[in-house]
């Protein structure tokens, strides 16, 4: 097991209602334990071959460096609004990936987009899916407003924390 992989599955588990996770393939046992009052607890990888010391404190370093980062949020950014051509600002919100997967923007492609440019949007509003290790994930635009930008295009990768939709905010 590398540990992107490693990386990718505490990403997944951080990010789910999960609190307890366990895999195990080629000797390689993978465990992990969420806490509710301590979501930076590091994860623990065993081997059953002793002679394979690397792989255990290796996940440890990654679960900590990512306890650092903060969880997407929308935030709000100064753009140029989108095809207006003009220079006044306007305040926008970033809606963020929350993990690594493959961006689609309706639920099957047999179905029209979740949202359009222009769509006014819900808080609680589903916008599109993020697909990782096929679990299909909805994002929701967590504000009032309407889609001023969609920045990715169907079916493309996207990665932890890249912005996904502007919102223009109510």
């Amino acid at each position: 097991m590398k540990i992107q992989e490693i990386r990718e599955i505490i990403k997944l588990v951080d990010h789910s209602s999960i609190d307890e996770f366990s895999y195990e393939f080629d000797g390689v046992k993978v465990k992990m334990k969420k806490n509710s009052s301590n979501p930076s607890q590091p994860a623990a990888v065993q081997s059953k071959a002793a002679e394979e010391p690397a792989q255990a404190p290796a996940p440890a370093a990654p679960k900590q460096a990512e306890a650092a980062e903060a969880a997407p949020t929308e935030q709000p950014v100064k753009t140029e609004a989108a095809g207006t051509g003009d220079a006044s600002n306007e305040d926008l919100h970033k809606i963020l990936s929350p993990m690594v997967g493959t961006f689609y923007q309706s639920p099957s492609p047999e179905e029209e987009a979740y949202v359009a440019v222009g769509t006014k949007v819900a808080a609680d509003q589903v916008v599109c899916i993020v697909e990782a290790m096929k679990l299909f994930n909805e994002i929701e635009a967590e504000v009032d407003g309407e889609i001023a930008e969609i920045l990715v295009k169907d079916g493309q990768l996207v990665e932890y924390g890249q912005p996904l939709f502007l919102v223009k905010a109510n």
